[in-house]
């Protein structure tokens, strides 16, 4: 049996354009570089905050000043989205349904534990993850696969039989190295651009657990 493993930003949710907006007001408030739709999908989309504000601040604050500049980022983007988390859609019936066919579920993000809670807590189906790595857990940021293999070991599967859920290139390319199968969702990137991927799916109406066990019993 395979397990399959899910990014959480633009993948269980699609809070990405929530993301966005606090990113870009942050980097106009310092006079950073301007964030465009281009620079975000490319350098901060999937990518940790604390690594992010590393390479955009760091010249001119210091870890304490750049910790508390992401906070008041974060608290700014839970206000803003609150009232409008939910689901992408199908995926409370497809996490169902994967899990009443014995598949095991995580959730592998680079969001902190705090942003991860802030989304799943709202969500009605935390209880059927049985793995939850957020970014901090891991020395190596995505592309680095290094995320989707502590989640593999927890979970107790090889990495060959795990499928993993993005819609970030950093998290394509990580699942990718890993050697593990690949869905890209559309939510940020079109499927061209998600490539390679072993399926690209809008939502999850648009897939089965039949069709994810169908990607373990062909040869690559």
């Amino acid at each position: 049996m395979y397990a399959a493993i899910f990014d959480m930003d633009g993948t269980l949710v699609d809070n990405n354009p929530y993301h966005f907006k606090t990113w870009k007001n942050l980097f106009e408030q310092y006079n950073r570089v301007e964030v465009t739709p281009e620079l975000y999908n490319e350098k901060l989309s999937g990518v940790p905050g604390m690594v992010i504000m590393r390479e955009f601040f760091a010249d001119d604050y210091t870890e304490e000043q750049m910790k508390d500049m992401f906070e008041a980022k974060t608290l700014q983007y839970k206000q803003d989205y609150a009232p409008y988390v939910a689901p992408v859609n199908g995926l409370e019936r497809f996490l169902t349904e994967l899990k009443n066919a014995g598949v095991k579920l995580a959730v592998a993000s680079s969001a902190t534990a705090s942003n991860i809670d802030f989304i799943l807590s709202k969500l009605p189906f935390k209880h059927l993850f049985e793995v939850i790595i957020d970014g901090p857990r891991v020395s190596k940021a995505k592309p680095n696969p290094q995320i989707f293999l502590k989640a593999a070991e927890d979970l107790d599967v090889r990495p060959e039989n795990c499928v993993v859920f993005e819609d970030s290139l950093s998290g394509v390319k990580a699942g990718n190295a890993a050697g593990m199968k690949v869905i890209g969702i559309t939510t940020s990137h079109t499927g061209e651009e998600l490539q390679p991927v072993h399926r690209v799916i809008t939502d999850y109406s648009e897939i089965t657990e039949r069709d994810v066990a169908a990607l373990f019993e062909v040869n690559d």
